[in-house]
């Protein structure tokens, strides 16, 4: 299977230089988005490949098109190049494309929701023509680098289209594990009042193919009083290793916020609150970055074929939570799934695979199938056990 990764490299040497060419972009970004939509009745049948050219003869004047439709693109977007572009045709037709389907996705509900005599509140999507999107510099044309640490971009500058000496910060390919990938064209991002050059990384990775009797698996509990508690076990049921993961220092600071924010809520109606919002995220990423890697960390060290985990597709807040209460619920749920998203990509890029059970009765029922009975709550791994004869059958 093919995996990707991406790695940011902070530009050192410029900041302002760059406004100017992603308003650019994003103007010839909204131009295409509207043409699209008003030339193109039915896009079912189309494909990238063949909407590109079909745009650009509407919009872009060349020797064997001359006169097109709409020659203003030229006026307005002098010199754009070529490649940014049919970067912004690409992505417009996916945008119309994607609003086409949930328009048509709401006539069929509202058709049905009629059929049964009630009326549908559901507002109608619209097409947002606004966006703001960061372009592709493509080798040769947008892009040389010079150096590990330098390089060259075209840029719009001064009402022209020049090159411009960018430095960027560099990044240990070997310690980031992406040493022997193909590097891709980068994309310029801009967080906050910085811009980085994001690389993507890809290589073809074989999943492990071992025999489920020569499988060693790393069962993982998402628990409550733990970030995580890992097992691993082999075939014949016999738990080879344990871990127990956890972060006290962040859950009681995210309890606190928590408690802070809902407080800040009862006293000023349901405001956005966006100081606590951004601390509570903040510590939601570090605690599921650092699960995670610990997670992987231990599964390699074991070397486990697979690693699994509950499915946590139907999770409900139960009846009586609200408040700050409810909130933490939630935070909780959405650090679960977190986990295992990133968990997920980490161990696809070193073969291992990922599979998720079903855990109902797996704390109530033993491993060996002989029913129910009474365990200790202090020890979790327990669990795990019901789990791996699950995945195995």
């Amino acid at each position: 299977m093919k995996v990707a990764k991406s790695l940011l490299h902070k530009i050192t040497n410029q900041t302002e230089i760059f406004n100017a060419t992603l308003d650019m972009y994003n103007d010839a970004l909204s131009f295409i988005i509207r043409v699209i939509d008003k030339e193109f009745d039915h896009t079912d049948g189309l494909t990238t490949k063949s909407i590109v050219p079909a745009v650009e003869k509407l919009i872009h004047a060349t020797k064997s098109n001359p006169l097109p439709k709409y020659k203003e693109f030229n006026e307005r977007f002098y010199k754009f190049p070529s490649y940014f572009r049919r970067s912004a045709i690409a992505s417009a037709f996916g945008k119309v494309k994607s609003f086409r389907s949930n328009y048509q996705n709401w006539e069929e509900e509202q058709k049905y929701v009629l059929s049964e005599g009630i009326k549908l509140k559901k507002q109608p999507p619209c097409l947002q023509a606004e966006h703001k999107e960061f372009p592709v510099f493509y080798r040769g044309n947008m892009f040389n680098r010079t150096s590990d640490t330098s390089a060259q971009i075209k840029v719009f500058h001064k009402n022209d289209w020049v090159w411009a000496d960018i430095e960027f910060k560099g990044q240990d390919l070997y310690k980031r594990g992406v040493w022997e990938w193909k590097e891709n064209n980068p994309k310029l991002i801009k967080r906050g009042k910085k811009f980085f050059l994001s690389i993507s990384y890809e290589n073809k990775v074989t999943l492990t193919k071992t025999p489920i009797q020569e499988q060693k698996v790393c069962a993982v509990d998402l628990g409550l009083t733990n970030s995580a508690v890992c097992s691993v076990i082999d075939a014949t049921g016999t738990v080879l290793g344990r871990t127990f993961i956890n972060q006290p220092k962040e859950k009681d600071r995210l309890q606190t916020l928590t408690n802070k924010l809902r407080k800040a809520q009862r006293a000023s109606g349901r405001i956005h609150a966006p100081n606590f919002w951004r601390q509570i995220n903040g510590y939601q990423q570090h605690i599921v970055r650092r699960t995670s890697h610990e997670i992987v960390k231990f599964a390699s060290k074991h070397d486990c074929d697979v690693i699994v985990f509950e499915y946590l597709g139907r999770i409900k807040t139960p009846k009586g939570f609200y408040g700050a209460r409810k909130l933490r619920f939630k935070l909780h749920r959405w650090r679960k799934i977190g986990i295992q998203n990133k968990v997920e990509e980490m161990a696809h890029c070193l073969g291992m695979r990922i599979s998720r059970v079903n855990p109902r009765n797996t704390s109530a029922l033993a491993f060996d199938g002989s029913g129910k009975v009474e365990r200790n709550p202090k020890k979790a791994f327990s669990k795990m056990l019901f789990i791996f004869c699950v995945y195995t059958q």
